[in-house]
């Protein structure tokens, strides 16, 4: 009997914590072409961090960072000038994300 109620006492204190998994894609128009933009946020950090990748020209898969400063910004690196430009596009696209879901 001492077993039995020694667990229920422990089945009473744990806790279950469940994280949504926030991911999506948007056709955003960069350097003339409407490119498929994949669009992941990170759990388990204490920033806020976003995924992005994208497909260029070549087929070839450019990924990065995009991390929370007031606005959505690309964490420093060398990207395309296209992805750069679009990064207030991004950061618009993450926040309208996170306000539906």
């Amino acid at each position: 009997m001492h077993r039995f109620t020694s667990y229920l006492i422990y089945l009473c204190v744990m806790q279950i914590q469940f994280i949504k998994n926030i991911q999506f894609t948007r056709l955003i128009k960069a350097d003339g072409h409407l490119r498929e933009f994949n669009f992941r946020k990170l759990t388990g950090f204490q920033d806020e961090l976003f995924t992005v990748d994208v497909s260029d020209d070549r087929g070839n898969r450019i990924m990065f960072r995009m991390k929370k400063d007031g606005v959505w910004k690309i964490v420093a690196q060398p990207l395309p000038e296209w992805v750069l430009k679009n990064e207030t596009v991004f950061s618009d696209v993450i926040e309208d994300e996170l306000r539906t879901a």
